[in-house]
């Protein structure tokens, strides 16, 4: 679909008229995806028994019925596990400054749904609707919120118009949008626009991404720079009851050193292993954890492990035993932001790929040292933030990620003082749950609750 077709349709054509318009292209286009990438959907359920549930919810719109209008009702959207992690002081805020709300949570993925029911109980939980028109109608008939909040950016068309034709506030929190989305979204601008002014607050993490969000047309007095809530969800205590479980589970011994690689995607996991293997005789204390960013992937890591003679325990395996210096494999979902608390070095993957970088606040707030690869856009702002303080570097090379962790091991005092300026750096952030939440009880004091018998076209 081109500038040019959305542009004459927004304008030659009434809202109405255009969202028709809109809808059965989309649905079209949509339908069209769908039979494209189900064979490979289908290849991976059964291989990797991945995609096997919320069928019905994402399709059809068969998400759990609101039961009790007398208490409002907050659905809020979080795609896969980072955004569930963020949610959890947002979810602890607000039910502390409103006991009686209903909160229900969706996700996109199986691995965000796994984690959204462990960690925030009291939740209802389900999977986010695909956006055909028919199961965003069937949703929202179901669901009947009486608040949208959306996590950093989900702009799905037919979602977010029918729930505006509805009366229904919606919320964007945590807003993010990099140069590259921005690029992408500036194409589309007059459908973007409608979009974005469909919100009745859009929460961003700093300023630039709100002048992004602004150039696209969002409304300037509903465009609000919070802070990142990132900053907030972060642990700083390596004594917590869950780091000191991983350190049980791994064996590691008073004096040994470890160098976790987290968030890790191919070819890092081998990155992270060529340095061990070089340090290691240097460095005998030296132990190495790895974090595929995928757990699935744990069986070609350990492949990989195994071929090069390494001994390694696996979190999977709960009859897998630690030999000495074996290689620790956490190979689980929702733990490496404990594992980074045994990090004296850390690596952040997702940083030599096309990912655009991972979360490095984690490892920052326990004080490691950190250092992650080049490719980091999508985190850029708390990059920037992290090296203007001198608390994080940027690696090019196996050979650069090498003699980082080296120096690292070498010169104590130095990744001593490099860690407490990342850890002061993130407590000095804090702050933006507290506000994020304001507004979201702005929101819900001001709207209006959708009546239990409220027509879904």
């Amino acid at each position: 679909m081109s500038n040019v077709i959305l542009g004459n349709y927004l304008t030659d054509h009434g809202h109405r008229s255009g969202t028709i318009v809109l809808t059965l292209l989309l649905n079209i286009v949509y339908c069209g995806l769908v039979t494209l990438v189900a064979p490979l959907i289908l290849w991976k359920r059964v291989r990797t028994g991945k995609y096997k549930r919320g069928w019905g919810q994402k399709f059809r719109g068969t998400l759990p019925i609101r039961t009790d209008a007398s208490t409002p009702r907050v659905w809020l959207h979080a795609v896969s596990v980072g955004e569930v992690l963020q949610l959890q002081q947002v979810v602890a805020a607000l039910r502390q400054s409103q006991p009686s709300v209903q909160i229900m949570v969706t996700t996109t993925t199986e691995t965000g749904h796994a984690v959204a029911n462990e960690k925030l109980r009291g939740c209802e939980v389900a999977f986010f609707p695909l956006d055909f028109s028919w199961s965003v109608n069937e949703a929202l008939r179901r669901v009947q919120p009486d608040l949208i909040v959306l996590v950093e950016l989900e702009l799905w068309p037919n979602f977010i118009l029918t729930a505006k034709r509805l009366g229904i506030p919606l919320m964007l929190i945590n807003g993010r949008l990099s140069a590259r989305s921005f690029r992408g979204y500036a194409r589309i601008r007059p459908l973007v626009q409608r979009l974005l002014q469909s919100f009745s607050m859009i929460a961003v993490q700093a300023e630039e991404y709100r002048e992004r969000f602004l150039a696209l047309g969002a409304d300037p007095a509903t465009t609000l720079v919070t802070g990142s809530i990132k900053f907030d969800g972060v642990v700083t205590d390596r004594q917590n009851l869950r780091t000191q479980g991983l350190r049980e589970w791994l064996s590691l011994q008073s004096g040994e050193l470890a160098f976790v690689a987290g968030s890790t995607q191919e070819p890092e996991e081998e990155l992270a292993l060529g340095v061990y293997e070089t340090l290691s005789a240097e460095f005998p204390q030296l132990r190495l954890v790895l974090v595929p960013r995928h757990p699935e992937r744990g069986n070609s890591v350990a492949a990989l492990l195994e071929s090069r003679g390494h001994a390694l325990v696996r979190r999977s395996r709960s009859d897998s035993l630690c030999s000495p210096r074996a290689v620790g494999l956490l190979d689980t979902v929702g733990e490496l932001g404990a594992c980074w608390g045994l990090a004296d070095v850390a690596f952040v993957g997702g940083s030599f790929t096309s990912r655009g970088g991972q979360n490095m606040l984690e490892p920052a707030a326990f004080g490691a040292a950190v250092c992650y690869g080049p490719n980091t856009w999508n985190f850029r702002q708390v990059v920037e933030l992290l090296e203007q303080r001198d608390a994080t570097t940027t690696v090019r090379s196996a050979e650069e990620l090498t003699a980082f962790v080296r120096t690292m091991l070498t010169d104590r005092s130095q990744a001593s003082e490099r860690g407490a300026r990342a850890r002061k750096l993130v407590l000095s952030q804090q702050g933006a749950t507290a506000k994020t939440v304001e507004l979201i009880v702005q929101c819900l004091n001001g709207a209006k609750a959708v009546s239990p018998d409220r027509a879904v076209a």
